[in-house]
């Protein structure tokens, strides 16, 4: 017989962790049926349908480089050919912006099916990823085809650049259960996260290399080592600065795992806030 209590998994300690891993992966199914609803409802009435992935970096690429082209904007030199260096940077940091913003919906979106259904609360915030996940899948192929355009061979080192990009999603992750949790309560969330995440890719060379001015500044930023550790692998098949990302993923190591336990002791109270 199963006991339940209130705030059981409050007091568990380090023991909850195991119950957390089990309870989420009892509901791998549901994960899956729900990252496919919302693919098929994301892309129900589209013209473009998941094109809409390859279609908006490529904008934000070709006006970066009509900019350098008209001298208006001097990014610098690229290892790569710029559309290659840009688009890998791109990709990756839309993991990390893209997943921030569905985050922030991703319970207030369930909120009668959280109300009505008793289910880990995490497999929404999951499913939610997940989604993200599959764009920047749909991305690696048209960074193969651009390279091919290009005529720009990848390193070796690139057969470990989705291992990379592993603590950006751990990263992404712990954020998103803090600001799904803080959206249920404030709304202005989701538009702060959305705005921030503008400013936040001007602000990590996304789409331009480390300037040697402000070298400090950039490094204070662990985006910056996030993103800029899988670009150089694909190019040029080494991390430049391997010290800053082994410390990035530290800190989104721990980002992740605090924001899960604190997601997983609140869960209980989300349905009196939605």
């Amino acid at each position: 017989m199963e006991i339940y209590e209130a705030n059981k998994y409050s007091k568990l300690g380090i023991k909850v962790w195991p119950l957390m891993v089990g309870e989420l992966w009892g509901a791998r199914e549901l994960v899956w049926q729900l990252f496919i609803r919302n693919f098929s409802v994301r892309y129900k009435q589209s013209l473009l349908g998941f094109a809409w992935a390859i279609v908006l970096p490529l904008m934000a690429i070709g006006t970066f480089v009509l900019l350098k082209k008209a001298g208006i904007v001097d990014i610098g030199s690229t290892e790569a050919p710029y559309p290659v260096f840009a688009l890998i940077g791109l990709s990756v940091f839309q993991l990390f912006s893209s997943g921030l913003t569905v985050g922030c919906g991703a319970l207030v979106k369930a909120g009668d099916m959280i109300a009505k259904v008793n289910f880990p609360r995490e497999v929404l915030v999951l499913a939610a990823a997940a989604s993200v996940v599959f764009d920047f899948l749909v991305k690696l192929v048209l960074i193969v085809c651009v390279c091919g355009a290009f005529h720009f061979m990848p390193s070796i080192g690139s057969v470990f650049f989705l291992f990379a990009v592993i603590p950006i999603i751990l990263l992404t992750l712990g954020l998103m259960f803090f600001f799904s949790l803080a959206n249920a309560i404030f709304r202005d969330v989701a538009q702060i996260v959305s705005i921030g995440g503008t400013f936040l890719m001007l602000l990590t060379p996304v789409l331009y290399p480390v300037p040697d001015r402000g070298l400090f500044f950039f490094r204070l930023n662990p985006l910056t080592a996030l993103v800029e550790g899988p670009r150089d692998l694909f190019i040029s098949g080494r991390i430049s600065d391997p010290s800053g990302f082994f410390v990035a993923a530290v800190l989104s190591v721990i980002i992740f795992l605090t924001g899960w336990r604190v997601f997983h002791m609140v869960e209980a109270k989300i349905p009196e806030r939605l």
